[in-house]
């Protein structure tokens, strides 16, 4: 590692740019800044620049007051332009990488960022990868774009990965006491980031290899997404079964204190990662000829939830006697997670979707922290939540379970209320209540 950004990194006189100004870059960005380093940010999005400029924190899990500190003292600021990005010793890539259609990995926002530190980075910078990817991007896409001067890694320039761990809405673990993994390209590349990192996280585990880091991060959240789909698959059998509740036997498991880990059955998953995540690995593994089935399984097993449930709202419409085209539906919770702003892959979007599909154009939503959904040709405004709009509703559904909402209210008031969530564990009077996992014997014989 070059002894000036050492020398630097040390005194905090780095210069760290971050791009990618979302869930994870946002939060990253300031916490460097509170440590005293000066930040600049990068985001297309000149949305997100007008807030910073503005000083509006879009983010939820970012503390108000050290994003205020850091703009009021000048240690960040933000641009929807890469102009600065020859005067930053430090480059954090954290642009979103999603897939597309036909699930394949699209990592063309970080082959984008890396086009434009190729442009105009300076020499002996250091280049920290931190988008989830499949193992392989930080070598052999964004490493040889970088090489396009005759630079050589390791020695002109470091590069790396650290994956990013931020989970949304989590009231214990943030971006600065969080353990994080980082893997370099070489020794010093390693020593480099290590020595970076360690400023703003409690511990920094390292491995052998960017490859080793970007597959760590795969492993995490795939671990999730099979068991998610083990007990989504297990709900929908209690359901078949009758009279079987599946978070009474998960709770029962759950007293084990070894050998098991509690995951809830639910709606589907949104956000980013446990659902794009599987699809990233199965794709790469196809370059070894090797079929991950397990994990493919698991990620369409979470895919058919939405499904599922519509045809728990068609089928409790028809042992209600009600059409279709007649029916009234309200969803209550669209963000993909309880008490928090994003929205992204949720699964009640899905839902609202698929019931549209069914020919249900009634559809009603409220969300503490959503505003309007498009669908095709209609947009879906959110509503007051009234006495009014629940009574209004042939079926109420949960589908985010915010814990703003008072749900003893919710079932009072509702005709019937379909909880996707167990959000209504605590409700004794049960009687127009369906549960996910515990359906069947609502079912007209």
């Amino acid at each position: 590692m070059s002894e000036v950004l050492k020398e630097k990194i040390k005194l905090k006189k780095a210069k760290i740019c971050v791009i990618g100004l979302g869930y994870v870059g946002l939060p990253l960005a300031v916490e460097y800044a509170i440590k005293g380093y000066n930040v600049h940010g990068i985001d297309t999005d000149i949305t997100k620049i007008k807030l910073i400029h503005q000083k509006k924190n879009y983010i939820k899990d970012v503390v108000n007051k050290d994003f205020l500190f850091a703009i009021n003292n000048k240690l960040f600021t933000a641009s929807e332009k890469y102009d600065k990005l020859g005067e930053q010793d430090i480059i954090f890539i954290c642009v979103p990488t999603p897939v597309n259609e036909n699930k394949t990995p699209d990592i063309s926002c970080i082959m984008s960022a890396t086009e434009e530190i190729y442009k105009r980075a300076k020499k002996h910078c250091m280049v920290i990868l931190k988008s989830t990817t499949f193992p392989g991007t930080t070598e052999e896409c964004v490493m040889p774009v970088l090489e396009k001067r005759g630079w050589k890694v390791g020695k002109d320039f470091h590069l790396a990965f650290s994956p990013e761990r931020v989970d949304p809405g989590n009231k214990t673990y943030n971006t600065s006491n969080t353990p994080v993994v980082v893997g370099g390209v070489t020794k010093k590349c390693l020593e480099a980031a290590t020595l970076v990192l360690q400023d703003v996280a409690s511990k920094v585990h390292q491995v052998s290899s960017p490859k080793a880091a970007e597959m760590s991060k795969l492993l995490e959240n795939i671990f999730r997404s099979v068991n998610i789909a083990l007990v989504n698959e297990m709900a929908r059998l209690c359901d078949r079964m009758g009279n079987v509740n599946i978070w009474e036997v998960i709770e029962a498991a759950a007293t084990k204190p070894f050998g098991f880990m509690p995951f809830y059955p639910g709606p589907g998953i949104g956000g980013h990662c446990i659902q794009i995540d599987p699809y990233y690995l199965d794709w790469r593994a196809k370059k070894y000829d090797f079929h991950t089935k397990f994990v493919e399984l698991a990620a369409e097993s979470n895919e058919e939830m939405p499904f599922y449930v519509r045809d728990m709202v068609i089928r409790e419409l028809a042992f209600a006697g009600i059409k279709t085209n007649d029916a009234n539906v309200l969803i209550l919770g669209t963000t993909f997670k309880k008490d928090v702003e994003d929205s992204r892959n949720s699964p009640a979007i899905k839902i609202i979707e698929l019931l549209y599909k069914e020919g249900i154009t009634n559809i009603n939503f409220h969300d503490p922290y959503m505003r309007n959904i498009r669908l095709y040709d209609k947009i879906f405004r959110v509503q007051e939540l009234n006495e009014k709009l629940l009574k209004d509703a042939d079926i109420t559904v949960i589908v985010t379970d915010h814990s703003s909402y008072d749900y003893e209210w919710i079932v009072d008031f509702s005709k019937r209320v379909i909880d996707t969530r167990n959000a209504t564990k605590k409700i004794k009077n049960r009687e127009k209540i369906v549960l996910l996992g515990a359906w069947a014997h609502r079912l007209p014989s």
